[in-house]
């Protein structure tokens, strides 16, 4: 892998993240949850208490927290209004079996984004997942391009010179988060806390295999790329082949 010296300087701030933090008791949902969005490429926290959410909330940044109003305390409410009497922003989707309109008033009042009511469809919810994701940044781009790669987030189709590529869902992460981070050289450890999730073990090399596979699909064998190793700081993906 070659080693090149980045344009700027490693920026430590938090861009392109996809990272969603779920809060649901049931067990069995939470993993079923879980797994929906994980193959939709997002990387998922799950709390099944009002605590554990908490403690979650306090030490990482989420795109996005779908919470379930019914938990052990402290509830969905009391967490969604702590949140935004602390000033935190993070879009909220809220899922309950209360089904009347006093409650959801109430939470939309709280500042939730968006209610689902239980039971519901899972492509109802990650409908609106996207729809959340699309309003959480006015300046968020729909397709994401450097030299001759193209990503169309909506379609979830990637090509290089016009030719449509095979990505995992993790490696369509990756990438996606690369892309949001053109020009700028991020951490192994940016990039686990973002593709990954909490329970990643970072002492492990897969991120440095899974950069070797992206390579493979976008850059092939030609000397000029677009993913590069910055020495003793992680990687960076160039808005041009070098």
């Amino acid at each position: 892998m070659d080693a090149v010296t980045p344009p700027d300087p490693l920026d430590e701030g938090d861009l392109g993240a996809l990272r969603i933090l779920l809060v649901e008791d049931d067990a069995r949902l939470s993993e079923s949850l879980k797994d929906l969005l994980e193959d939709e490429s997002y990387a998922v926290d799950a709390a099944l208490d009002g605590m554990t959410a908490s403690e979650l909330a306090a030490v990482n940044e989420y795109d996005l927290i779908i919470l379930d109003l019914m938990i052990p305390p402290p509830t969905g409410m009391d967490l969604l209004q702590q949140w935004r009497e602390d000033g935190e922003h993070v879009p909220v989707l809220i899922l309950t079996a209360q089904a009347s309109i006093e409650e959801r008033v109430a939470g939309l009042d709280c500042g939730a984004d968006d209610y689902l009511i239980k039971p519901f469809e899972y492509d109802e919810l990650l409908a609106r997942v996207r729809a959340i994701m699309r309003r959480r940044a006015a300046s968020e781009l729909v397709t994401l391009t450097a030299g001759d790669l193209e990503m169309h987030r909506e379609s979830r189709r990637v090509l290089v010179a016009g030719r449509e590529i095979e990505l995992s869902p993790k490696e369509f992460a990756l990438l996606e988060y690369m892309l949001t981070n053109k020009d700028r050289a991020v951490t192994r450890a940016q990039i686990t806390e973002h593709v990954w999730d909490s329970s990643f073990d970072s002492m492990t090399n897969i991120v440095n295999v899974f950069v070797y596979r992206l390579r493979k699909k976008i850059d092939g064998e030609s000397e000029r790329r677009l993913i590069h190793t910055v020495k003793g700081q992680g990687y960076v993906l160039y808005s041009h082949r070098c």
